[in-house]
């Protein structure tokens, strides 16, 4: 819930930093308030950046006052919408069904879902970080996504806006049980889903996380909110 009009600016910078050299290696997202994503779509797209939504409703249209459908962010500009983040599960009681729902409405409106997972500290310091990630990953991903496009972040709930970060070496494990999921419900499928960590990531850590096995990009919070920081996160890739 960050972002006004006058954020387009930094849109505005990181197209800037973006087209002066070579192109990067990556896939670029911003996934600003749904009122932002067309008026910042006119500047990120010539920049190659893709926008996304931060929320979908399960339904595509009908009595939802409050509420965004899928097809709504499609047509307002969007390619991505993030399901399942911690702060919705948390704040809106979102269970992974509820997710899996929203996942299933952005492929059906054309979006890629990015589905977010992730444990507690106290799940984590009770040794259940492995079992909490495997029932989200099990109940969050839908079935659709052995034949479409879908991401999948893990972002461990403690380690958001906090400063805070895993080890390299927890990383690595937690995605690495993560892929091997994947692979044992979707085949070698399961081998090309993309998976994300979020959590604290920022220019002084993005190269060393970045490089751990596994990890295929960042779902980048506070830290995507100056185009200076975000860029150069971008230039770790």
């Amino acid at each position: 819930m960050n972002g006004l009009r006058g954020s387009i600016a930094e849109v505005e910078k990181l197209a800037s930093h973006l087209t002066a050299g070579v192109p990067p290696r990556c896939t670029v997202a911003i996934c600003p308030p749904a009122t932002l994503i067309n008026a910042m779509n006119r500047i990120a797209a010539p920049a190659g950046i893709v926008l996304g939504g931060q929320d979908c409703h399960p339904e595509a249209s009908g009595a939802h006052t409050g509420d965004l459908a899928a097809p709504m962010l499609a047509d307002a500009g969007a390619q991505l919408v993030i399901v399942g983040h911690s702060e919705r599960r948390a704040d809106h009681g979102e269970t992974d069904e509820l997710v899996r729902r929203k996942a299933v409405a952005g492929l059906a409106a054309g979006l890629t879902p990015i589905i977010c997972i992730g444990e507690t500290r106290a799940e984590r310091e009770g040794g259940q970080a492995d079992a909490v990630c495997a029932r989200q990953l099990l109940g969050s991903v839908p079935d659709q996504a052995a034949d479409d496009d879908v991401v999948i972040a893990y972002e461990p709930v403690w380690a958001i806006g906090t400063g805070l970060t895993p080890t390299s070496a927890d990383i690595a494990d937690m995605h690495k049980r993560l892929r091997e999921q994947l692979i044992s419900r979707f085949g070698s499928r399961g081998e090309s889903f993309r998976l994300l960590y979020g959590g604290s990531l920022k220019p002084g850590n993005a190269g060393e996380i970045l490089r751990i096995p596994e990890v295929n990009g960042g779902l980048v919070g506070g830290a995507s909110l100056l185009a200076d920081d975000f860029a150069a996160i971008i230039s770790a890739v």
